[in-house]
């Protein structure tokens, strides 16, 4: 019995049991209505509270933060009221006894409250937390790793034995709403086969997720976003919860669910549509200046005139109460609405000026690229800009600064750049990545066209530095070692370096690891070639091959990438049926949900290859597929709103000329009026030359007609008739009765009012832009108009650049001959 009775003595010692008060005080806790009654009972409870009792008192008070509006929110007195002070001492006592659940969930709670890392309370659970790891569950684990990311602690060793547990652990993680929360965290760390692992368990696990968890579809646009990974079946099916649960979604959610997408490029016209819609409805407190902020970014793009309009007026009044954060944000969404308001452009710029110390490098650039685009001009803003970006230029020392300031000095008015500048680029250029390389490439030849002062020795530098650029460009590309890597080159690589300094050693970096292209990277290497206007056969034969042999792993947002090049260059590869086919087919299933812009691309693409899939034309040329576009072009950017119309255009033309068994009418009659209207038609050099001879060889004057209309709005560069002997006709001849009315269909097989056997010629002279970089090969849009002249019964003659300024016809007479042989068929006169 003895025995019996110091077993039982010895496990009070070793496991006290805890006081009967213990839960009531969970309850009193629970019952709380406020902060105040929560730390009163603390400090009633304070020498007798377990950990139970203080992980419920941490999760107490949190909740009351959670259920408060921003305005309500009281984190700093609970923060530094001296009864949480003494919960925190409290707690670091407890912290051995914990669960793994309270353990991490009062790490949480603490942090929500923005008490530092260093306080020794988060220090002591964080390594608490480090020593239990291994047996964290996925919830726990999930909780912990965002823990460590409100810290900051992406790169750290704990973040990455997270990643590693994830690693081994994943094939059996059933909780989507825990491995969002884990992929969030630990993408800075994970590799691209690590990647591709999440993202397939993300698709198998994303079914079993109720179609009301708008935060973790919202978690898995966030990790995408952080891999820069644009997987469009998981952006798809994340869309599809937001549509679900659009009347649900606040102000905040909309705004960075759009800025979401606009980063990962995923355009969503139903989901805009529906976002706009849904910000109409609600109305903010005028006199709330962070919520108007926030909706006039959101909704101001997209907005119909009226409800700008009173957005505008609205942001009017607030503009003397902006901070400078606000002002710069309503600075980009003017922007983007591309709202040129005077008044209220002013009231911004007064906001901006005051403020401009007090804005990162990359900020003071947004603010120039805003001003610029907006045509605001300000001599003492820009002088003020100038000071300010020059004194840190000299200052900094990271290539990735330094590249934003040379960019924004050089959008200011009179750009000049000093030697100290120059020195500065040069320090740093092994340093820096090819994003950054290629916008000191852009900035220079900026100056180097504007720089009028010290032209012999500031600009001499620069171009010494450009060729230290080019120099270090071939030897980036040359040091790739895989497709992946040579993409994350490339993708940054456009414009005049690209087209002057970087094409060969581009495609023949490319062409080295020409079989690792696939359906994963197909689209990316396509619209780079896209841009290059370099004609490859054996990398263009490739893609066609990949595309054919994996279509059903491609996804239809990317058929417009792989088919642009084709279209572009005018290359039909060797299976040109099959993989035109293919690439067709991969979009029909997907007809109803492809944005419109994006489907009016893709059938004019497929029109300059001469492919005219009849499903898609048949969707596209009715009336509900019309109106759809119509709302888009309501919420789309003037410049996309205006190729998206244009390029419609072309489209309907060439169905009805080279389709007619379709029986597609013709109506953008109007359109092009208005379009032509505008064309001022001023001839180059080259072209003023070729009128000359022309009315020498033909006559006169007015035997030629420069600038003409053919029906259905192809500018023709130059038209002339002759009668059956050859015989130039002149267009104010009484033979020939006047056109019909411009752009209105006529049949070619019976050419219209002209004497019997005369021909109608369309002279056409075709500079560089018309032809391959590398060959002299036509590119697309140049022999579609050539075929559409033809079969509106001209007969083309097309003089390209390479031969008109050829040394064989260097002299007038040369010339003079070259057309009198495409005219008329013959030699020298």
């Amino acid at each position: 019995m003895f025995r019996l009775r110091s077993i039982s003595l010895l496990s009070w010692r070793a496991f006290p049991v805890r006081p009967f008060s213990c839960e009531s005080l969970i309850t009193q806790m629970q019952k709380c209505t406020d902060e105040e009654q929560v730390f009163d009972l603390i400090e009633t409870n304070t020498a007798t509270l377990s950990e139970q009792q203080v992980g419920c008192a941490f999760n107490v008070l949190w909740q009351f933060q959670k259920q408060k509006t921003v305005l309500e929110k009281n984190v700093d007195h609970v923060r530094n009221h001296p009864q949480f002070l003494t919960l925190c001492s409290v707690t670091t006592n407890h912290i051995p006894a914990m669960s793994d659940a309270t353990l991490v969930d009062v790490l949480y709670s603490i942090k929500q409250f923005a008490v530092e890392s260093h306080h020794p309370l988060i220090e002591a659970l964080v390594t608490e937390a480090w020593k239990r790891l291994e047996r964290f569950d996925t919830n726990v684990l999930s909780i912990f790793s965002t823990c460590l990311a409100d810290q900051h602690l992406y790169f750290s060793p704990l973040m990455g034995k997270i990643a590693d547990i994830v690693n081994r652990r994943l094939e059996t993680i059933q909780d989507l709403r825990a491995l969002s929360v884990l992929m969030v965290s630990i993408s800075s760390l994970i590799s691209p086969c690590f990647q591709e692992r999440l993202v397939t368990r993300t698709e198998l696990l994303f079914d079993t997720v109720n179609s009301s968890k708008v935060n973790i579809a919202r978690r898995i646009l966030l990790f995408l976003r952080n891999v820069k990974y644009s997987h469009y079946p998981l952006l798809e099916r994340c869309n599809q919860v937001f549509m679900r649960n659009m009347s649900h979604l606040d102000l905040e959610s909309i705004s960075k669910i759009l800025n979401l997408y606009q980063f990962l490029q995923f355009h969503s016209f139903e989901f805009v549509e529906a976002a706009r819609g849904r910000l109409a409805e609600m109305t903010l407190p005028s006199d709330h200046p962070e919520s108007f902020v926030r909706l006039f970014a959101a909704l101001g793009p997209v907005a119909r005139p009226e409800i700008k309009k009173q957005l505008k007026s609205t942001i009017l009044l607030l503009s003397e109460e902006l901070s400078s954060q606000q002002a710069l944000i309503v600075l980009g969404a003017m922007e983007d609405m591309e709202s040129r308001n005077s008044h209220l452009l002013k009231k911004i710029v007064s906001v901006l000026y005051k403020h401009l110390d007090n804005y990162k490098s990359i900020e003071l650039l947004k603010i120039i690229q805003a001003l610029t685009f907006l045509h605001f001009q300000s001599k003492e803003l820009f002088m003020k800009l100038r000071e300010l970006l020059l004194s840190r230029l000299e200052a900094s020392v990271t290539p990735s600064e330094i590249s934003v300031l040379v960019s924004a000095l050089s959008m200011l008015p009179h750009p000049h750049l000093s030697e100290t500048a120059v020195s500065r680029i040069e320090a740093v250029l092994p340093q820096c990545d090819f994003r950054e390389l290629n916008d000191l490439v852009v900035c220079l030849m900026r100056w180097i066209q504007s720089d009028h002062v010290c032209l012999a020795s500031t600009t001499g530098k620069q171009l010494d530095l450009l060729q230290k650029l080019d120099h270090l460009g071939r030897h980036r590309l040359q040091q790739s070692t895989n497709l992946d890597l040579l993409w994350e080159e490339l993708k940054s690589l456009k414009g005049e370096w690209l087209h002057e300094s970087l094409v060969e050693e581009s495609i023949a970096a490319l062409l080295r690891f020409m079989d690792e292209i696939d359906y994963s990277n197909i689209a990316k290497v396509a619209s780079f070639l896209s841009r290059t206007n370099y004609l490859n056969t054996l990398l263009l034969d490739r893609i066609a091959s990949v595309a054919i042999q994996q279509v059903e792993k491609i996804h239809p947002s990317s058929v417009l990438a792989i088919i642009l090049p084709f279209s572009i260059l005018n290359y039909d590869p060797p299976q040109k049926d099959e993989f035109f086919g293919a690439c067709v087919q991969c979009c029909n299933s997907y007809l109803g949900t492809l944005d419109p812009g994006t489907l009016v691309f893709l059938g004019f693409s497929l029109a300059v290859l001469e492919y005219f899939p009849e499903d898609l034309l048949k969707k596209m040329f009715n009336i509900e597929f019309l109106a759809r576009l119509d709302s888009q072009l309501e919420i789309l950017p003037s410049s996309l709103s205006a190729r998206i119309q244009f390029r419609l255009m072309e489209l309907n033309r060439a169905v009805c000329l080279e389709c007619p068994e379709l029986q597609v009418p013709w109506f953008h009659d109007r359109f092009c009026q208005r379009q032509f209207n505008k064309d001022t038609g001023v001839m180059n050099r080259a072209q003023q030359q070729i009128y000359k001879m022309l009315a020498e060889v033909l006559g006169g004057h007015q035997c030629v007609k420069p600038s003409a209309l053919s029906p259905y709005y192809h500018t023709v560069g130059f038209e002339c008739i002759l009668d059956k002997r050859k015989k130039p006709l002149p267009y104010e001849s009484h033979s020939i009765a006047p056109r019909k009315s411009l752009g209105m269909h006529w049949d070619s097989r019976v050419e219209p009012r002209l004497p019997p056997e005369a021909e109608r010629i369309a002279i056409e002279f075709l500079d560089v832009r018309a032809f391959c970089s590398n060959i002299p090969h036509l590119k697309g849009k140049s022999a579609m108009k050539k075929r559409h002249l033809e079969i509106l019964g001209y007969r083309v003659i097309q003089i390209p650049y390479f031969e008109w300024n050829s040394m064989a016809m260097s002299t007038k007479d040369a010339r003079m001959d070259y057309l009198r042989e495409h005219l008329f068929g013959e030699g020298k006169s």
